[in-house]
């Protein structure tokens, strides 16, 4: 496989407070990589230094060259007074290789155009910035907390959104999330950080690590146990289940 990103004993330190700690990343092509850990575990940090926005003080981080990155943002800050449809927003300094359209569409908020940024929910505004993310056809989609400020339900049908695109493409992606039972069933591999890598691998395998469970609790453990499912279906690119000829939708544990 195509390596597209590594970071090498990446450390980063401001005021004498450790932010990243001798990180070591590799994501391939069509890889799906999560980065969990608690608040303040270094995790956008981590985003910034493998984007090339904050350098490290010591490490190497290495980038496939002519690599092209989808950036979506934790937070979106609009002025409230500003008129700017979701058209519009998307059209503002920004180097497109998609169509609005397209990448609206494939977002699943084709219908949103021409509506005001400020009418729109926080779940189709996570939604239009991952629209934004994808109208550079990017090799590696990198998304900081994609499902913040979105409901339950709406989070579930976003990770598989992103699992969908992946698939549909070609692409990696660098996820941030801060909850491992919501995107379990839709990443590769995970990466539990606290300034330093705690553990990493499988997401089954994560959920079980002593140090998974030293920051997390053995509750939470087990509540990302209820979550498993055997994934015997597909899913559209609208997060929707396909089902194969004489297969039926989700076998739940």
């Amino acid at each position: 496989m195509t390596e597209l990103l590594r970071l090498e004993g990446v450390s980063l330190a401001r005021g004498g407070h450790a932010l990243l700690d001798n990180i070591h990343l590799q994501l391939e092509a069509r890889q799906i990589l999560t980065v969990i850990g608690p608040n303040g575990a270094g995790k956008s940090t981590l985003i910034k230094v493998a984007l090339g926005l904050l350098p490290p003080d010591t490490g190497k981080v290495t980038r496939k060259p002519r690599l092209r990155v989808g950036y979506m943002p934790q937070r979106l800050h609009l002025n409230p007074l500003m008129p700017l449809t979701v058209e519009r927003f998307l059209r503002m300094g920004h180097h497109r290789r998609l169509p609005i359209k397209r990448a609206l569409a494939q977002a699943g908020i084709a219908h949103l155009a021409q509506r005001p940024m400020q009418s729109i929910s926080g779940g189709e505004t996570q939604r239009v910035l991952l629209a934004r993310a994808l109208l550079s056809q990017p090799d590696l989609l990198v998304l900081d907390e994609p499902a913040q400020g979105v409901d339950l339900n709406g989070q579930t049908e976003l990770y598989e959104l992103i699992s969908a695109l992946r698939d549909e493409l070609n692409c990696a992606v660098l996820m941030v999330s801060h909850d491992l039972h919501l995107v379990m069933a839709q990443t590769d591999t995970v990466i539990c950080l606290n300034q330093h890598v705690c553990c990493h691998g499988h997401p089954e395998q994560v959920s079980n690590d002593p140090e998974y469970l030293a920051l997390f609790g053995r509750r939470h453990a087990e509540a990302i146990a209820l979550y498993q499912h055997d994934h015997d279906h597909h899913h559209d690119i609208h997060g929707d289940i396909v089902e194969e000829h004489g297969k039926g939708g989700c076998n739940h544990g």
